[in-house]
C-alpha cells in the first residue's frame, strides 16, 4: 500500500472517530442518556487519538510540525474527556476539554493549510 492510500485510509478513519464523538456528545441534549454512550465517546477518542500518533510531517518547516503535536495534544484532551464521562457524573468538565480540543483542532487545521499554501507560493 503506499503512502496516499495510507494517508487517506487515516483521513477516513480520523473523520468517522471524530463524528462518533460528535454525535455522542450531541445525544445527552436530546434526552438520550444511556451508559454506551460514554464508552462510544472513549472509542471515537482512543480512535482519534490512535490515528493523530501515527501521522507524521515530512516537510521542513518547524512550525507546522508543531501544529501536528497541538493535534495530538487536543486528540489526549478528547481522552481525558472521555475519562471524565465515567468518573464525574453530573458535572460539565468533560464538556469544557472537549471545547478546549475542538478550537485547537479548528484552530491548527486552519493554519496548516495557511502555511501549506504559503509554501507552495513559495515554489
Amino acid at each position: 500500500m503506499d503512502k496516499n492510500t495510507s494517508n487517506s485510509i487515516k483521513e477516513w478513519i480520523l473523520v468517522f472517530s471524530l463524528l462518533l464523538m460528535l454525535v455522542m456528545a450531541a445525544l445527552p441534549l436530546f434526552g438520550v442518556k444511556e451508559e454506551w454512550m460514554c464508552w462510544a465517546y472513549a472509542a471515537g477518542a482512543g480512535i482519534t487519538l490512535l490515528v493523530r500518533l501515527t501521522q507524521r510531517y515530512e516537510g521542513k518547516n518547524l512550525r507546522i510540525k508543531r501544529l501536528y503535536r497541538m493535534n495530538t495534544v487536543a486528540a489526549i484532551m478528547f481522552c481525558v474527556s472521555a475519562a471524565l464521562t465515567f468518573y464525574s457524573k453530573g458535572t460539565g468538565d468533560w464538556i469544557a476539554l472537549l471545547l478546549a480540543g475542538s478550537v485547537m483542532q479548528i484552530y491548527v487545521s486552519f493554519m496548516v493549510d495557511k502555511l501549506n499554501k504559503g509554501e507552495q507560493k513559495k515554489l
